[in-house]
C-alpha cells in the first residue's frame, strides 16, 4: 500500500506564509499526477493546484499568483508554498497521488489532512 504524509500546516495571520510538504511512501513503482486540495468548514473539497511528473501545473484562479506546487520525484515528495495568505484560505489541506505501485496498479492516495488556519 501507498501512505501520504502531510506536514507544515499551522496558524499564520493575513499576509503570511506557510510551506506544506506531503511524502508518500511504500509499494511505489512511479507517482503520477500529484495535487493539494482543501476542504473548508460547510463547503465541499477543492482543487488547490496539481503538478504532473514532468512538471506542468494548474492552478484553481483564488491561489494564482500566491501559491507555488513543486515536487521532489527522487523523495516523492510534493510541496505547496502559499505566501500572501487570506483568511478565506483557512481549510483543512488534502494531499493526492496518482500512484502506479509495484503490482502494476494505478489509484489515488490522500493523505490524512493538515490544518492552515489564516487569522490574526
Amino acid at each position: 500500500q501507498v501512505q501520504l504524509v502531510e506536514s507544515g500546516g499551522g496558524l499564520v495571520q493575513p499576509g503570511g506564509s506557510l510551506r506544506l510538504s506531503c511524502a508518500a511512501s511504500g509499494s511505489i513503482f512511479s507517482i503520477r499526477t500529484m495535487g493539494w486540495y482543501r476542504q473548508a468548514p460547510g463547503k465541499q473539497r477543492e482543487l488547490v493546484a496539481t503538478i504532473a511528473n514532468g512538471g506542468s501545473t494548474n492552478y484553481a484562479d483564488s491561489v494564482k499568483g500566491r501559491f507555488t506546487i513543486s515536487r521532489d520525484n527522487a523523495k516523492n515528495t510534493v510541496y505547496l508554498q502559499m505566501n500572501s495568505l487570506k483568511p478565506e484560505d483557512t481549510a483543512v489541506y488534502y494531499c493526492n497521488a496518482d500512484v502506479r505501485t509495484r503490482d502494476w496498479t494505478i489509484r489515488g492516495y490522500w493523505g490524512q489532512g493538515t490544518q492552515v488556519t489564516v487569522s490574526s
